[in-house]
């Protein structure tokens, strides 16, 4: 699509209210979307999915229920209750946001782009998406279910397709207020066309396929933490108890890289 048609954007926004009107999901981030719940949310929902992700949001919040107990948490602990969502960096880069928030901004959330995208793990999709949900403010950010519903509405030829075209068609569509409320919409009718149309994405030039769990060093890697979740360990003892092949030593020298697992002596443990 080269052009932007305004009646075609308003039979667009249309189609979108009106699905979201009869299927709107429910969602605990979605009843309290303060910045602390959207900032969990959005990192756990970084390649995982919801119904997964709802799981562990609200056994993540029953025991952290705001930032300040997160930041005065131990990475170990925060680590051990993150076990089954994968990317354990994730939970690092929530914990060390947590405590930038509270030792550098008083525990105020930054609510512009500018500020959000300095803290770790929030790239500009993940600021866009805190500053619509958790503020109200407009923003424009693309992740699959958006590109699904453009790709769907106006891209209906087979082109690989740069997310730089599908700003304006973005902004074009953004409503003059209830920000928060229209990309809910959007999230939901992206589910939907996903499951009855296909999500298209490869039509999107940004878009890569995540690579297999089983058999990579990933996933020795989540192997590892879940092991020293339970109890600390020697290197030895740790590498018998998985009986994993080449692919311990890349994994275990990545969690220590990442700050992930620490090293005492010959023992192995959770950072603390």
């Amino acid at each position: 699509m080269n052009s932007i048609d305004d009646s075609h954007i308003q039979a667009f926004q249309a189609i979108v209210w009106s699905y979201y009107g009869r299927h709107a999901r429910t969602m605990p981030w979605r009843i309290n979307h303060s910045p602390y719940s959207v900032l969990i949310s959005e990192l756990m929902l970084q390649q995982t999915q919801v119904a997964r992700v709802i799981v562990k949001y609200e056994e993540f919040t029953a025991v952290f229920p705001n930032v300040e107990t997160l930041a005065a948490a131990s990475l170990g602990d925060v680590l051990r209750l993150w076990q089954g969502l994968g990317y354990n960096r994730r939970a690092r880069y929530l914990h060390e946001t947590a405590q930038i928030i509270v030792n550098e901004h008083n525990g105020t959330f930054p609510d512009t782009l500018d500020e959000l995208i300095h803290l770790p793990g929030i790239g500009k999709n993940t600021a866009g998406a805190i500053v619509a949900y958790a503020f109200n403010k407009p923003s424009l950010f693309i992740e699959t279910n958006i590109r699904t519903i453009l790709f769907h509405h106006f891209f209906e030829d087979n082109t690989v397709v740069d997310d730089k075209e599908l700003l304006p068609l973005l902004q074009a569509s953004l409503p003059d207020d209830n920000y928060r409320e229209w990309y809910w919409a959007l999230m939901d009718y992206g589910t939907y066309l996903k499951k009855t149309a296909g999500g298209r994405l490869d039509q999107s030039r940004h878009y890569k396929k995540q690579a297999p769990l089983k058999g990579s060093i990933r996933e020795v890697r989540g192997q590892i933490v879940k092991t020293l979740a339970a109890c600390t360990m020697s290197e030895s003892v740790l590498r018998e108890t998985l009986g994993v092949d080449d692919r311990f030593t890349p994994a275990l020298e990545g969690l220590l890289r990442d700050g992930l697992v620490s090293r005492a002596g010959t023992n192995l443990s959770l950072t603390a």
